[in-house]
């Protein structure tokens, strides 16, 4: 069988299930409560299973810094806590889950373990975080194998950089932030997560983090690899223990800020034993995509600073469709390996006011996010009814994305569980009519094999001087596999447009396309018309304001004319 096109949900447990219409601003786990791994129940998992979806990313499971205790955990030093909760990417265990999305905190990786196998009866594929670049500032773990020992426990801090360090030491000077930290002490001062060497971070570094040493040495850039740094062979022993249990792969955590040689070392050992693990990493330079994919052995890469900002451009700085033709050629051979998105956590929302500002607008961006290659497509968790993040949550503010550090709760979501139906039924009109439409373009993913499996095809450059295309607005190409043709054309502009497509001879001969009358049908509609594929004609039709239009034409449908032609040669 052949695999499918990757369609990812990101979901956040804290915040997804969570059902609390009172929330206050900075409240506490108490004030405003916490999704649990139990709500993510079999209705919830058919639910999403029915966007098209195929793998779900959990984000936040495993344990790190909060301001919150629980029974056996203290709570954190709350002045390199950011947000009540915490960030998901202050990992303070590697070997266990948060306890504010377990019922039983005494169960909670008993939890875990039921939810993976719930989302694999459901039909779907399980991904986590793994972030290998930085920890909570006081790491512990009190739950890993006897023969494990803690980040940094065998440290000499009177060292700058050693191999055989975990952590980098600003030595003989205390940790000293921009900010008050009361009573927190940490002397010597570690390194910030975000490569800021220093005793002094400020309220915008990742403070709340510190960074891992793995054996690159920052003030020259050598790597020592020789012995194998003890950094190393304890992430390998990390990455063994989740994919013991069961998952399907990781969503890695700024891999550009891990040396390249770690991956390169590290994939191969996982994948040895189970090979069905995928790796996919967040990377923001186009540059380092092709030595991380090849040397460094990931199976995916975010298409961040290419595709998605791209997009972004077109939607709201008024780039021109046309330039979306430099986005594929970018990543030309490696594209079936980008992942592409319109929402993750750390971008703002796709309905916000700093994006589009409507969520009804998305029809050309999901198009040609989903369906330009055959690489995975990833929607964040009340995407497809198009939450906006319209609220001030706390620590996070009214920033136009989704709180990571802060218990909430939304009132779009809240609509979607419906008491637990997680249904249509009370959803807004808007929410329901956008639903579906994700709904319907992410099934198209894998059920059209010219978007999963197939071949591509730019017919811009065909185009732009054509008078009945506009290539401000319009973007199209193509898409085929066996005798199936797709040709696809999105709209960015507010008023619709009838428009007149070249199809070059050059892509008839790479398609191998007959040439004919089809009786081809609008996949998004239904909509069935009598389409001419033939070399030196152009392809005739309108697209819909903010809208986008997928012409399925097929050799077993050609136009009763056309039969008729055939049967008499």
């Amino acid at each position: 069988m052949m695999p499918e096109k990757l369609i990812i949900y990101q979901l956040f447990p804290r915040l997804l299930t969570n059902q609390c219409a009172r929330c206050v601003p900075g409240g506490t786990l108490e004030q405003n409560g916490s999704g649990k791994m139990n709500d993510i129940d079999d209705a919830l998992l058919v639910s999403i299973k029915g966007l098209g979806v195929n793998c779900v990313w959990y984000t936040g499971i495993i344990e790190h810094a909060t301001k919150t205790a629980f029974p056996g955990i203290p709570a954190d030093d709350p002045h390199v806590v950011k947000g009540m909760a915490g960030s998901p990417y202050a990992i303070k265990d590697y070997y266990d889950v948060a306890p504010e999305i377990a019922v039983d905190v005494d169960r909670r990786m008993e939890e875990f373990e039921e939810l993976v196998t719930r989302t694999h009866n459901a039909g779907m594929k399980v991904l986590i975080d793994y972030v290998p670049n930085h920890t909570a500032r006081r790491y512990h773990s009190d739950v890993a194998p006897d023969d494990v020992r803690d980040f940094g426990a065998d440290d000499d801090d009177t060292l700058f950089f050693s191999p055989a360090n975990n952590y980098y030491y600003l030595t003989n000077q205390q940790f000293s932030p921009s900010f008050p930290v009361g009573s927190y002490a940490e002397f010597p001062a570690k390194a910030t997560g975000n490569d800021a060497f220093t005793a002094f971070p400020g309220e915008y570094d990742w403070y709340e983090t510190v960074k891992l040493n793995y054996g690159r040495d920052p003030g020259n850039g050598w790597e020592y690899t020789d012995p194998v740094p003890d950094t190393w062979l304890k992430m390998l022993a990390i990455l063994r223990f989740w994919a013991s249990k069961d998952v399907d792969g990781f969503r890695c955590d700024m891999v550009f800020m891990v040396p390249l040689e770690f991956w390169h070392w590290v994939i191969p050992q996982i994948k040895k034993y189970y090979p069905h693990i995928i790796f996919i990493g967040e990377i923001y330079d186009v540059g380092q995509y092709r030595p991380f994919l090849d040397y460094g052995c990931f199976d995916y890469l975010y298409d961040k600073v290419n595709l998605y900002d791209t997009l972004v451009g077109i939607q709201t700085h008024n780039w021109s469709a046309a330039r979306l033709t430099g986005a594929w050629q970018t990543v030309d051979g490696i594209g079936p390996r980008m992942l592409n998105f319109l929402e993750n956590h750390d971008e703002v929302r796709f309905g916000s006011k700093a994006y589009a500002g409507n969520p009804a607008l998305v029809l050309p961006s999901l198009v040609v996010s989903a369906m330009i290659n055959t690489g995975p497509f990833m929607l964040y968790f009340g995407q497809e009814i198009g939450e906006c993040a319209t609220d001030n949550e706390g620590f996070a503010g009214d920033n136009n994305r989704t709180t990571i550090f802060d218990y909430w709760s939304y009132s779009s979501l809240r609509r979607w569980c419906d008491g637990g139906r997680w249904g249509t039924a009370a959803l807004t009109q808007q929410e329901a009519w956008l639903r579906a439409l994700y709904a319907r373009v992410l099934h198209l993913c894998n059920s059209e094999k010219a978007v999963s499996q197939g071949r591509f095809f730019d017919l811009m450059y065909v185009n732009l001087h054509n008078p009945d295309l506009n290539p401000h607005h319009i973007f199209s190409f193509m898409r085929q596999y066996g005798d199936d043709v797709l040709l696809i054309a999105v709209n960015f502009d507010s008023v619709p447009a009838d428009i007149k497509i070249n199809i070059p001879d050059s892509a008839f001969d790479y398609m191998e396309i007959k040439e004919g009358d089809y009786e081809a049908e609008e996949m998004l509609t239904g909509m069935s018309s009598c389409k001419k594929l033939v070399r030196g004609n152009t392809f005739a039709t309108s697209v819909p304001a903010y809208g986008a239009v997928i012409w399925k034409c097929s050799v077993q449908k050609l136009c009763v004319s056309e039969k008729s032609t055939l049967s008499e040669s």
